[in-house]
């Protein structure tokens, strides 16, 4: 664990509560991340992170220190998150749409000259069709995919947030992109062609 995290936590065990401000600080970006691809939706991801942090405070003294604490946090967003999806049935996952906040609608930015509308109806395009491929993932090479590549976690904080052997991880990780590269062979083909 980050020294800095244990520090942190035991001052929060020893009655300091506002300490907790900086573990909501450090990991309440990913979180949110975290929960929206697993959502699908960027104000529920932002409500339910709230829930992550509450649970997580009330729960402190049940964290052991030899676990990374980020993992532990992210368990508890994990089953938030399921407990969530369960509850509607939701299946699918974003990846890159834009996403509406309280500020108006936040997109993906581009760097370098402007892209042409062609271009950008190709990207709209394949986006969506990535977005289907991960959707259509199941549940159990979708998660470490997402946590992979959105929430930039370790293949050992994967393993520890969702109680997995890493071996385990690291296979549905390479199933999990096996399998989108089989779904999205033709469409990647299509879109690299020349015009």
């Amino acid at each position: 664990m980050d020294a800095t995290d244990q520090r942190l936590v035991e001052a929060v065990l020893a009655g300091k509560q506002h300490e907790f401000a900086e573990l909501v600080s450090r990991y309440q970006k990913p979180i949110v991340n975290y929960v929206h691809r697993m959502l699908g939706n960027y104000d529920d991801a932002v409500d339910l992170s709230q829930d992550v942090f509450l649970k997580a405070y009330s729960a402190l003294g049940s964290y052991r220190p030899q676990y990374p604490f980020p993992a532990w946090l992210f368990r508890i967003a994990r089953n938030a998150a399921i407990d969530t999806m369960r509850r509607r049935r939701l299946s699918t996952v974003s990846l890159d749409k834009p996403v509406e906040t309280a500020e108006g609608s936040v997109g993906r930015e581009f760097a370098g000259s402007e892209p042409g509308p062609e271009c950008l109806l190709l990207e709209e395009e394949l986006t969506g069709h990535v977005e289907e491929a991960v959707a259509g993932l199941p549940e159990k090479y979708r998660e470490p995919l997402v946590l992979r590549h959105a929430s930039e976690m370790s293949y050992e904080e994967i393993a520890d947030a969702l109680e997995l052997p890493l071996g385990t991880v690291k296979t549905r990780i390479f199933r999990a992109r096996e399998a989108l590269r089989d779904t999205l062979g033709d469409v990647l083909a299509v879109s690299e062609r020349p015009s």
